[in-house]
């Protein structure tokens, strides 16, 4: 005789739906290549390294940070990339429109999940894209800062010289860092600055 699902194991069968779905994670290749250069990071990858970040820099955090909480933030934070595809910070035209896809994206992928959990990870999703708190603020710098990292540790300027962007932009989009974690600016600086004088930034800041 067949047993009845139980509300136990219909639980447990759409963890597993969203654990099997994420698999997909995997196959979404980014813009930022490894540091060796042998290929494309995958948005999977970007989120171990980001949440691994966390742990290693969570001295440089916002004082009341928990940083268990903003690895939990990280590791949730691009899942919805399954389904929207990771946009480059600097391709204006496909930004266009992103929050929509992304938020479709959300609903879905955390739709998959029992309820609460749902609501549990749509929280932590919510909280990073609105980047008010202090975990939010300090995972959104990490965000920021990982990409600067791998670009500058490859010698080769990476995206950013493969891209044409200035250091103007760059600086733009690693304000998040200087506001939530003022100790690792001079790290940005010193990247742009050297991007700039290896000629892989063009260096459009206004004279001093």
């Amino acid at each position: 005789m067949t047993e009845p699902i139980t509300s136990s194991a219909q639980r447990l069968e759409r963890q597993l739906d969203f654990i099997r779905e994420l698999d997909r994670l995997k196959l979404v290749v980014r813009r930022t290549s490894l540091i060796d250069r042998s290929r494309l990071e995958n948005t999977a990858e970007h989120s171990w390294h980001l949440a691994t970040m966390a742990v290693v820099l969570a001295e440089h955090a916002p004082e009341g940070t928990d940083v268990a909480h903003v690895v939990e933030m990280l590791l949730v934070h691009d899942i919805v990339e399954i389904d929207a595809g990771d946009t480059f910070a600097f391709d204006g035209a496909a930004n266009l429109g992103k929050l929509e896809r992304e938020q479709a994206a959300a609903v879905r992928l955390f739709g998959l999940l029992p309820p609460d959990a749902a609501r549990r990870l749509r929280a932590l999703w919510d909280e990073f894209e609105e980047g008010t708190t202090p975990d939010a603020r300090f995972a959104n710098a990490l965000d920021r800062m990982q990409a600067l990292v791998q670009n500058d540790a490859g010698g080769d300027g990476g995206s950013w010289r493969q891209h044409g962007v200035t250091a103007t932009q760059v600086l733009a989009r690693m304000a998040p860092i200087e506001r939530a974690t003022p100790s690792l600016w001079p790290v940005v600086l010193q990247a742009v600055d050297r991007a700039v004088v290896a000629g892989h930034v063009r260096d459009d800041r206004p004279a001093a």
